[in-house]
């Protein structure tokens, strides 16, 4: 997993500087990397401020590490620290998209946050020269901009997706915003056709995570979802990897749940910075 972050959603820091009024998001900068193996994971996402950030239209550089796109490959240098347990994460991402035509979606009645599955089928090829993991596989590439925090306009989401086969995907986003309006979508992209709106699956409830975090994922009614490994459990999120049933067919799908509301509380503020330091 692999984020660039100009205005950190998440971040203990840019939530102060917008209560005094500082609100910078290029002073909020970071490149999130989570691996996942066996054993405990490998997570860093440090806080950079605007003098380390370099951006335009084919880059994004974030302190050590960079994106980059050369008009068919998007490539990552990755040069950051683990925590809460130091270790180097040194090394290259490199995704190539297939073609899937899409477009930006509203995630809000206010057209406020917009979610766009730019690259929603692509190869990806992995290598890190620490810790020495490297492999070749499918990815995905999407992006969130929103004119407000999080926080502001949603009190929690549930998103799930899931490679069907070689030329297709599927993707469910579930979100519910501070007023009490939800909107659900289940898209499927295929490489070269235009995106299809599916019909909603049911709705059923995960166990909750040690921090009580309520997760929930869209699949076939009737079926049980079976969660085949925890890969992040915190106390405003959690990301899953599940087996489900969607329109008949058995799938392996990345499971996220956020609570925005646990997010805002001033308990859960004082600990993120043991995940997410600044060095500004």
């Amino acid at each position: 997993m692999l984020i660039g972050f100009v205005g950190s959603v998440f971040s203990p820091y840019y939530a102060r500087a917008r209560a005094r009024g500082l609100a910078d998001p290029q002073a909020h900068c970071a490149i999130n990397v989570a691996l996942y193996r066996d054993g405990r994971p490998l997570w860093a996402m440090t806080e950079r401020g605007a003098t380390q950030l370099q951006r335009g239209p084919d880059h994004l550089q974030v302190g050590p590490s960079a994106l980059h796109w050369d008009g068919e490959v998007l490539e990552a240098q990755i040069h950051e620290w683990a925590v809460p347990w130091p270790r180097r994460l040194r090394g290259r991402v490199r995704l190539r998209p297939r073609p899937c035509p899409t477009a930006p979606i509203d995630l809000d009645a206010g057209g406020r946050h917009q979610w766009w599955p730019l690259a929603p089928l692509a190869d990806v090829e992995v290598d890190f020269d620490a810790p020495g993991w490297h492999w070749r596989g499918q990815g995905y590439l999407d992006c969130n901009r929103g004119n407000e925090p999080l926080e502001q306009g949603f009190s929690h989401w549930h998103w799930a997706r899931a490679h069907l086969d070689e030329r297709r995907c599927m993707v469910v986003y579930d979100t519910v915003e501070r007023d009490g309006q939800t909107r659900a979508l289940a898209l499927e992209l295929r490489e070269g056709q235009p995106v299809q709106h599916l019909p909603l699956m049911a709705s059923a409830d995960l166990p909750r995570g040690a921090w009580g975090v309520a997760q929930q994922v869209r699949q076939d009614a009737g079926c049980v979802p079976q969660r085949l490994r925890q890969l992040e459990d915190g106390p405003f999120y959690t990301r899953s990897l599940l087996g489900l049933r969607w329109h008949g067919l058995s799938v392996c799908a990345v499971q996220e749940s956020l609570d925005l509301r646990r997010f805002a509380r001033p308990w859960v503020q004082a600990m993120l910075p043991f995940r997410m330091p600044r060095r500004a």
